[in-house]
């Protein structure tokens, strides 16, 4: 099974140089030079640029970029899967959908599942990498896509953010909401609701925000005795790390993995963002 993913998944480089899933780079936009995230600009770059006010813009797949790998894809035989960041915030999805639908008029026996997994970030890379467990365990192609389905479905999807002025620029919060919130200290929680980043809650301070989130993650994660977290950080190893800390106290979880949150993300919540994510109790 060919697995294909994009770098709305969040997953580092390294893993695309080791795993044996195919990468499909969206687009940033810095200081006028457009690159393709991941390979093309490091998450050092994109954060430097967002302290010095940058405005990053980031764009899509091309249709002819999914075209191509399809096309290889039927060629090959393989079945394939592409585990796609979710609908509702790129419309990347969707052009690959379009893209699948053109190559199967050439190549009419073409195997391919695209997964609109509703997830973003880590939520959207842990299933990538539960897609190379399962290939290595030669789980049949239905039955992987089967799970790889459900796991998203269940994927919850908790984040807070640093400046809620990066929210309000993309339309998730007011701009008086976002200054209020500046002087007061409010930290909103946010949470993935089909596909869309939406607020659920409001906290003063980030300790008293992760202690939320880390109560939120008890009520909808039951036992995490065999669960992996995840962790996505703006590129601040002491926060990521503070919120490692606070979920080992308190959940105790099979294992922790941490990520950057690259471009795609990062371009659009800024910096002082984690996000913890986790399969709830479903």
């Amino acid at each position: 099974m060919k697995i294909f993913t994009d770098s709305g998944s969040d997953l580092p480089k390294s893993f695309f140089d080791t795993e044996e899933v195919h990468l499909f780079p969206l687009r940033v936009l810095v200081k006028g030079v457009e690159y393709d995230d991941i390979v093309g600009i490091t998450t050092d770059q994109v954060y430097a640029a967002i302290a010095e006010g940058e405005q990053l813009k980031t764009s899509q797949v091309s249709l002819e970029v999914f075209i191509n790998a399809f096309e290889e894809l039927a060629k090959s035989g393989e079945e394939g899967v592409y585990i796609a960041f979710s609908s509702e915030l790129s419309g990347t999805c969707q052009t690959a959908i379009l893209a699948k639908n053109q190559v199967l008029e050439s190549y009419p026996d073409l195997k391919l599942e695209v997964i609109d997994t509703k997830c973003a970030s880590y939520g959207q890379g842990l299933v990538v990498k539960e897609a190379v467990r399962l290939n290595k365990f030669g789980i049949e192609f239905n039955e992987a896509v089967e799970k790889l389905t459900a796991m998203a479905n269940s994927m919850e999807h908790l984040f807070t953010v640093g400046d809620l002025n990066h929210l309000a620029k993309g339309g998730r919060v007011s701009k008086a909401s976002a200054f209020m919130g500046g002087l007061l200290n409010i930290k909103p929680i946010l949470n993935m609701d089909d596909g869309k980043l939406v607020p659920i809650e409001k906290t003063r301070g980030f300790k008293k925000a992760i202690n939320r989130m880390t109560d939120i993650m008890k009520e909808r994660g039951g036992d995490f005795t065999n669960k992996i977290v995840g962790i996505s950080h703006s590129n601040d190893e002491e926060l990521m790390h503070e919120v490692k800390v606070a979920i080992e106290e308190k959940i105790q979880p099979k294992s922790i993995e941490t990520t950057t949150i690259g471009s795609v993300i990062g371009a659009h919540v800024g910096r002082g963002t984690v996000g913890i994510y986790f399969t709830n109790d479903k």
